[in-house]
């Protein structure tokens, strides 16, 4: 009895997929439902107006209702399989960057030490092998952290541990983070801001993570000896954050796939062969999830301009 009871429970299903009410299909399949029995009710009424014979009519209602009803069902069953699908495939990521995250940490740990000497002396030829195995362990490791990210998202369990801080010292924080980068890749970041700017409520490690991708793009995607410009400002109940750069810019053809899941535009593959595709579909994600909007304007070969809003509360 139980288990009906669930299966009827519209919120509990919604909350099985991890999807909003609207897009459940047990929701979809009540608004069909709805619209059956208003379409049987319009078809008696135009039935009876027109044609004589009440059993005529009854017969007219109940085809039309049985057609209704069966394509309903299946469109239904076709979306929950969809879901089902969907849900298990979160499901599926999750436990698999779970599990491979502890290798991972092993490995980076058995690299340091062996790059510390402490085990045996390194040869200086054995250093450059021990420093490409470091590279591609941080890489591997932020690709898994990036996939249990998005799985959170999915699965709407991004946790927000939101307080009231200072976006403008985030900021700083992330560009002298990122100053390493832009010099080895002979890009200068310039950092503009408004006076007086409030502290507003967030979570400061996710939205850091977010603001540090668009930071991160706009140097690896900026011309040589390129400028990287960020600006913060205070428009209306908002702080607004641009990142521009003078880069490769996104083709038109492929703006509007650009938040999308490992979706990345074919001139970024050929100026920038590393990139997982996820950045920006978690940055979006963290930024609506705060409250705020993310958007951009770009021209190929001239360069991209991302913001973001968050609101001061």
């Amino acid at each position: 009895m139980k288990k009906i009871f669930d299966q009827l429970n519209l919120f509990n299903q919604c909350k099985k997929y991890g999807l909003p009410i609207w897009q459940c299909p047990q929701f979809l399949f009540l608004i069909m439902g709805i619209i059956i029995i208003l379409s049987s009710l319009l078809t008696y009424a135009i039935g009876n107006r027109y044609i004589e014979d009440p059993l005529l009519v009854a017969l007219l209602v109940i085809i039309i209702s049985v057609v209704l009803l069966i394509i309903a069902s299946t469109i239904t069953r076709n979306f929950e399989t969809l879901a089902e699908t969907n849900r298990m495939k979160s499901e599926f990521v999750s436990i698999v960057s779970h599990q491979l995250r502890s290798p991972l940490s092993n490995l980076k740990w058995v690299i340091e030490i062996l790059m510390s000497g402490k085990v045996c002396p390194v040869a200086e030829e054995q250093i450059e092998y021990i420093q490409i195995l470091r590279e591609n362990s941080k890489r591997m490791d932020e690709l898994v952290s990036d996939l249990l990210t998005v799985s959170r998202i999915e699965q709407n369990r991004l946790p927000l541990q939101e307080e009231k801080t200072s976006l403008k010292k985030l900021v700083v924080k992330i560009i002298n983070e990122t100053e390493i980068l832009a010099k080895a890749s002979n890009v200068e970041i310039e950092f503009s801001f408004d006076d007086e700017m409030p502290e507003i409520v967030f979570d400061p490690s996710q939205v850091k993570l977010a603001i540090a991708n668009l930071v991160e793009n706009a140097v690896r995607y900026a011309k040589t000896k390129g400028l990287v410009k960020v600006r913060l400002k205070k428009q209306k109940n908002n702080l607004c954050l641009e990142v521009e750069d003078n880069g490769v810019g996104i083709p038109e053809k492929d703006q509007k796939y650009i938040f999308q899941k490992f979706f990345r535009s074919e001139n970024a593959k050929k100026h920038q062969t590393e990139g997982s595709g996820l950045g920006l579909y978690i940055a979006k994600s963290i930024i609506e999830k705060s409250g705020g909007k993310m958007g951009f304007y770009s021209k190929e070969n001239k360069g991209s301009t991302f913001w973001l809003t968050l609101p001061i509360k």
